[in-house]
C-alpha cells in the first residue's frame, strides 16, 4: 500500500486519520471489509493519477475508495455476512448502502467528492446498476475507474461463496464487461497499470498506521 502511495506523491494529511478510522470500523462489521478497502484504495489511485492533476483529487479519491462500503454499516448482520445467494428480498436492503454511506458523509465538506465516489461506485456504465441507474458520464469518473479495480479484487481474493480466480481470469472478465458494466475509458487505463496491478493478488496489508500522501511522481494526464 506505501508504495502505491508513493507512485502518488501522497504524503499524511490532517484528516487521514479520521478517514482511516472509519474505515477500520468497517472492519469489525465485516471480517475482510477492512483490507479489502485498503487494497482497491491504494490501486484506485494507480489509476485515477493518470485523470486527475491535482494531489488534493487523489487524496480525495482515496478516501471514497476506502469509505465505500460505508453503508453497509446499516446492513444486517444476516444479510451482510450471509455465505448463501442472497434472496430479492435481501438484495435490496443491500442495495441500499451506497445511498446510506452518502448519507453519512454528505455534510461533511471535505468529504464531498469521496461522498459521490460512495453514492456511485456500484452504478454501471450501461445504466443497470444501482441506486439511482446512472450511465455513461453521468457517473463520476473517479467512481468509473473504482468499479475495475473493486472488480479485480473482488475476484482475485478469496469470498465466502467462492475461491479466488486468477488475475488472467478476471482480467477477461474485465475486458468483455468493457462499454456495459465499465467505462471503456477505465478499462483502458487499467491496462496500461496491469503490470504493477497484477501485484495485487500477491500483496499483504497489515491493520492500517498513519501514514499517506505530496505531489505525484508523474504527472497525470
Amino acid at each position: 500500500m506505501n508504495s502505491r502511495k508513493r507512485h502518488c506523491g501522497l504524503d499524511y494529511g490532517p484528516y487521514d486519520q479520521f478517514v482511516e478510522s472509519l474505515a477500520e470500523a468497517l472492519d469489525l462489521r465485516e471480517r475482510e471489509t477492512g483490507l479489502h478497502s485498503k487494497r482497491v484504495a491504494a490501486h484506485t489511485l494507480l489509476l485515477a493519477r493518470h485523470h486527475y492533476q491535482k494531489v488534493e483529487d487523489l487524496r480525495k479519491i482515496y478516501w471514497g475508495s476506502l469509505l465505500h462500503d460505508l453503508g453497509k454499516i446499516g446492513v444486517p448482520d444476516a444479510v451482510l455476512l450471509k455465505p448463501d445467494e442472497l434472496s430479492e428480498e435481501e438484495w435490496q436492503i443491500m442495495e441500499k448502502h451506497p445511498g446510506n454511506g452518502y448519507l453519512i458523509l454528505q455534510n461533511i465538506p471535505f468529504l464531498s467528492m469521496a461522498a459521490n465516489i460512495v453514492l456511485c461506485h456500484e452504478e454501471r456504465f450501461d445504466g443497470s446498476g444501482y441506486p439511482a441507474g446512472l450511465s455513461g458520464e453521468a457517473i463520476p469518473l473517479a467512481a468509473r475507474l473504482f468499479a475495475v479495480i473493486d472488480t479485480l479484487d473482488a475476484m482475485t481474493f478469496d469470498r465466502p461463496y467462492r475461491k479466488a480466480l486468477s488475475f488472467d481470469s478476471a482480467k477477461a472478465e474485465i475486458l468483455r464487461m468493457s462499454g456495459t458494466q465499465f467505462d471503456p475509458l477505465a478499462v483502458d487505463t487499467f491496462f496500461r497499470e496491469e503490470a504493477a496491478l497484477r501485484e495485487v493478488t500477491t500483496m499483504a496489508f497489515p491493520r492500517m498506521r498513519s501514514g499517506i500522501f505530496s505531489t505525484p511522481s508523474d504527472t497525470p494526464k
